[in-house]
């Protein structure tokens, strides 16, 4: 890659912002004048690319400074991301990438970053501070402890048990909102509004469940205010943003002159819809292009069974197939072709929506995961499925069996991550699974080119309904059967010759 820019590459904070090159967007506000009216929990490359983008552009657009970002880390590995943003002031890169352009841009909207293992309670004090209005999370979908089989709190999860045995010393999620919630109940304050940007059917729902039942066992008042008073909106995100790697950073240095610790990638495609309800107000986001309704389920419901389902069918099969990105899965024809088959098998249990047109959102689909400058690994799309699939596949299979629907794909893709959980993809390299439940699963699935019993029996992902279904287990034993037997392609043509009859 050459060196694109005639001057030397720049450490990027705030007084490298004059003599960085003309073509990379700056925030054109003064950024000393935002108050932190956002906290938000889980700063990834996520939040990044979107949230943070959204109000880069809001403060571009208008004066109201009340909405900046403070970011929290919760974790060990947020260190480094501390670390980074601090030694930046609080700037970071976003190059949004298509097939045909690179733009970079300077987002300014995290002024402030708190790191919790060092500093509990300075977290606490932002959360409770009069100027925070909103908390959002990005947590992934195993940071809310929901237990999926009884859809209930995991009580005995160890974090939130050393949650509600050290009320002033947490370290969970949870923890941190239930502490700050308490000192603004004591003081007389409205709750700020808890929005997740998870990907989870219903994750406000969730959201206001398992944090409601968590602050009744800290204090039964507090889960009482907090329950009527307020405020947990569901909302649909959507952007593939793949993990920064050190091959990021040189391709921001060279072709920007940029020295950035922690850039963040991603693809041009963007959307946030959220149901407005909000307890202490919000910024008037629909100025720069988020959907605000009264029902984001339909919109929700879209994106998770045709875009997440999407991506889990591509990481299995892809990982077994010995490839590396999303992009080399869909130049695969036959994987394109189950990638379209497992869409249209959804298809039925989707509601209609105005201004969304099924077919052309399938296209897009397609169109984004062709893109091949987002490098996408497989390993995160298969990164903790037992947390995914309940969520992005078994409501599918669920309404499909009740409308006595084809499962074959749906059915495919749970059986191609059983195959994946050997341990071994087709040419004998080894996977590597990064899961909770990792350990059980692993035992489990050398057991189950057999029987599959075992791996069904697991209420936490499979419910106590799917395991009584004949239908679902014979199709998903059948699958697995091909792949463990025949192998990836022979099963995908088998598939493909089924589906034609």
């Amino acid at each position: 890659m050459s060196h694109t820019q005639s001057h030397p590459i720049t450490k990027l904070n705030e007084a490298a912002l004059s003599h960085l090159s003309d073509t990379i967007r700056l925030p054109r506000y003064d950024r000393h004048s935002l108050k932190n009216g956002f906290v938000h929990i889980g700063v990834g490359g996520f939040h990044r690319s979107h949230q943070a983008l959204y109000l880069d552009n809001y403060f571009d657009q208008t004066a109201d400074f009340r909405w900046g970002i403070c970011g929290i880390g919760l974790l060990e590995q947020d260190r480094r991301m501390r670390d980074a943003l601090k030694s930046q002031d609080h700037l970071y890169t976003l190059v949004e990438r298509s097939p045909n352009d690179d733009r970079a841009r300077i987002i300014g909207s995290i002024d402030r970053y708190l790191f919790a293992p060092e500093d509990p309670q300075s977290v606490i004090a932002a959360m409770a501070s009069p100027d925070c209005r909103i908390v959002t999370l990005t947590i992934t979908e195993s940071g809310y402890y929901y237990n999926e089989g009884s859809g209930e709190l995991e009580v005995d999860h160890p974090t939130i048990q050393h949650d509600l045995q050290h009320p002033d010393q947490p370290i969970g999620t949870y923890g941190f909102l239930a502490a700050a919630l308490e000192q603004r109940y004591k003081q007389g304050l409205p709750p700020f509004t808890v929005q997740s940007g998870d990907n989870l059917q219903g994750n406000g729902d969730i959201t206001r469940k398992m944090l409601t039942a968590f602050a009744e066992l800290r204090d039964r008042a507090l889960g009482q205010w907090l329950s009527e008073q307020g405020a947990f909106p569901n909302s649909m995100v959507d952007r593939i943003t793949p993990a920064t790697t050190d091959s990021d950073r040189t391709f921001v240095a060279e072709k920007f002159g940029i020295e950035d610790d922690f850039p963040v990638i991603a693809e041009p495609f963007t959307q946030w819809v959220i149901e407005d309800q909000f307890c202490a107000g919000r910024p008037d986001l629909e100025t720069v292009g988020v959907q605000f309704t009264a029902d984001v389920h339909p919109y929700e419901l879209i994106k998770i069974r045709l875009l997440n389902a999407s991506h889990m069918l591509i990481g299995y099969l892809g990982t077994l197939l010995g490839y590396t990105y999303v992009h080399e899965v869909m130049a695969d024809s036959q994987c394109r072709e189950a990638i379209s088959a497992l869409m249209e098998e959804v298809t039925p249990t989707l509601q209609p929506v105005a201004g969304v047109d099924l077919a052309d959102y399938k296209q897009t689909l397609i169109e984004r995961f062709e893109n091949p400058k987002i490098r996408d690994r497989l390993s995160r799309l298969c990164h903790n499925s037992s947390a995914k699939n309940p969520k992005f596949l078994l409501g599918s299979l669920r309404e499909k069996l009740q409308q006595g629907g084809t499962i074959d794909y749906l059915s495919l893709t749970i059986a191609a991550w059983f195959r994946c959980l050997i341990g071994q993809d087709e040419q004998g390299n080894a996977i590597n699974i990064e899961d909770p439940l990792s350990d059980v699963l692993a035992e489990r699935a050398h057991k189950a080119k057999t029987d599959l019993r075992p791996l069904l029996s697991l209420n936490e992902v499979f419910g106590d309904d799917l395991p009584q279904s004949s239908r679902f287990v014979e199709t998903t034993s059948n699958a697995l059967r091909h792949l463990s037997e025949t192998g990836v392609r022979a099963t995908l043509t088998q598939f493909s010759v089924d589906r034609e009859r």
